[in-house]
């Protein structure tokens, strides 16, 4: 038995789910996460001063990078043709939090694209500045929204 969960088979197999006879509809996913750091690798972040370069600026490609290879990573995603894919980044004090959007017209979401991008962003900073602090703490990493397709908009309860 499966509990309705539809990445398994009626044998309990994973499966990739049949999405051919869904409707094509606009979707977006919103998702977000934090790196937090001690307050000099946040100047230095901030100063552009780290030894490997521009801190966001990789990042951001990065978390494009990723969100357009999500399926290569995450085992049944389907691949998407994104039409958007956008990184923020914002720098305070004590780290960065990560926003990614991401967009297509298909016939599936784009949440795990969204989260990937959010991830990879995040460990990209961390590569980044580990010099300058190993202790950085990635967390809040989550969905908080999705809009689109047959189950509709879901946003996350505000915390």
């Amino acid at each position: 038995m499966t509990g309705g969960l539809t990445h398994l088979d009626e044998d309990g197999s994973a499966r990739m789910v049949d999405v051919s006879n869904k409707v094509v509809t606009a979707r977006q996913a919103v998702a977000t996460g934090r790196i937090t750091m001690n307050r000099d690798a946040a100047a230095a972040i901030a100063a552009g001063q780290v030894k490997k370069g521009d801190v966001l600026a990789v990042a951001r490609i990065a978390g494009i990078m990723a969100a357009k290879r999500t399926s290569d990573l995450i085992p049944l995603c389907h691949p998407l043709p994104l039409s958007s894919v956008t990184v923020d980044l914002n720098l305070d004090e004590e780290g960065v939090t990560v926003t990614v959007a991401a967009r297509t017209a298909g016939q599936t979401g784009v949440e795990m694209e969204a989260l990937t991008g959010a991830s990879v962003a995040l460990l990209t900073i961390y590569d980044m500045a580990k010099a300058l602090d190993k202790a950085m703490i990635i967390d809040g990493v989550r969905l908080l929204s999705k809009t689109g397709g047959k189950s509709g908009d879901w946003h996350a309860p505000a915390s």
